[in-house]
């Protein structure tokens, strides 16, 4: 098979050549879209799930539908050691510029209002020269968004964005990737602007993504978050969904899968978009020709493991400390105990476990478990178990011996 013509994409938020299975969440995103251009009711979105379902993907789509439409969209990716302000700034400014108000002064003074958003962040004493510019050249606004209580300055801030979209009957919509990552004030901030838009009906949302417990922690900064937000879990394919993924590029380029090679390449990816992506490549690079087999799958199978192992796993791995890894291996081999009746979708397993394959008391513990729980490697979905946010990682733990 060419290379060159090799049509599967294994890459971090790369869009796929066939969105397989997305079809649900795409058409129902289009009516939310026309719902709030026309001042209906509704709920801002938060999609989970592990790494690898698709979660970023799907997101950059749905922002592609809201610029199709003629929204305002803006996307910043959450990270745990920064604030809001900066990249939420940034973003409403690409926003704001996207939807095209044909009132000059009317832009420069919501832009005025962003630019003092974002520029309460700094700290007190900082000359002006060393002040963040978001690159903004209006002068900042006085005495809107710039309180420094960062839950009323966004609401203050999203209200005005929402104003001059509402001018032009469309929308203003946020995407925030890793939104697990935004710090309590942020969180508690954003949950507090949503619930304020809802009720004023401006036409602003904000659509996240992140890990499974998401809804935990949004929960724990408002509880009413849980009416605030409309949950959707993004999970792997099915086998009809997977095949298509796999079957539809292949068309494209004029060759096929053999349904042997389609079953024995679900049976390897169980169906996560990322692995059926980076075990399609690797398959279609070592076939000789179309229809691509049963036998291909197996020759091009460890290609595509041994890649997983250096980008996929390897590098989380790397990021643990040796008493975090030997949490996660213990995580592991606890999960390959469990008797089939007990295992959770999610794969799941008592903390009580894993210190007892450790032989240590679980209170010893709660140093390695917090700290992965940090860096993004495992969650606990409810209390006293936890899981790999990462697709079969516990099997690579295993492999490794």
């Amino acid at each position: 098979m060419d290379p060159i013509r090799n049509p599967y994409a294994p890459g971090a938020g790369q869009r796929p050549p066939e969105l397989a299975g997305r079809d649900v969440q795409l058409a129902a995103f289009d009516v939310v879209l026309e719902r709030v251009a026309k001042g209906r009711p509704e709920r801002s979105l938060v999609l989970t799930g592990l790494r690898g379902v698709g979660k970023t993907v799907l997101l950059n789509a749905l922002r592609s539908a809201a610029v199709r439409k003629g929204w305002g969209t803006g996307k910043l990716e959450a990270r745990p050691d920064q604030s809001l302000r900066r990249p939420l700034a940034s973003a409403l400014h690409q926003a704001v510029r996207e939807l095209g108000h044909p009132e000059a002064d009317q832009v420069e003074s919501v832009l005025a209002v962003i630019k003092a958003f974002v520029q309460r962040d700094a700290a007190p004493g900082t000359r002006l020269r060393d002040v963040w510019n978001p690159g903004i050249e209006v002068a900042a606004a006085k005495g809107r968004a710039d309180s420094g209580d960062v839950e009323i300055d966004l609401v203050e801030l999203l209200t005005d964005v929402g104003g001059l979209a509402a001018d032009v009957g469309k929308g203003i919509a946020v995407f925030i990737d890793e939104m697990q990552d935004l710090g309590p004030a942020d969180v508690s901030a954003l949950c507090a602007a949503c619930h304020e838009l809802s009720q004023s009906g401006l036409p602003v949302i904000v659509v996240g993504a992140g890990l499974p417990h998401l809804p935990a922690v949004l929960s724990a900064s408002k509880s009413y978050s849980e009416r605030l937000f409309r949950y959707q879990r993004i999970d792997r394919l099915s086998r009809e969904e997977a095949d298509r993924a796999l079957s539809a590029p292949a068309t494209e380029e004029d060759a096929a899968f053999e349904d042997g090679a389609l079953a024995a390449l679900y049976d390897a990816t169980g169906g996560y978009p990322y692995f059926i992506q980076a075990y399609g490549k690797a398959v279609w690079d070592v076939a000789p020709r179309s229809p691509i087999t049963a036998a291909d799958v197996a020759v091009g199978a460890p290609e595509a493991e041994a890649e997983l192992a250096v980008g996929f796993f390897g590098s989380r791995y790397e990021r643990a400390t040796p008493g975090e890894r030997e949490y996660l291996r213990a995580m592991a081999d606890a999960a390959a105990e469990l008797h089939e009746d007990v295992v959770d979708e999610v794969g799941s397993v008592p903390t009580a476990d894993v210190a007892a394959t450790l032989g240590k008391k679980p209170q010893s513990l709660s140093p390695a478990r917090d700290a992965l729980l940090k860096k993004g490697l495992i969650y606990s979905g409810e209390r006293g178990r936890i899981a790999f946010t990462v697709p079969h990682f516990g099997r690579y733990l295993r492999d490794r011996g």
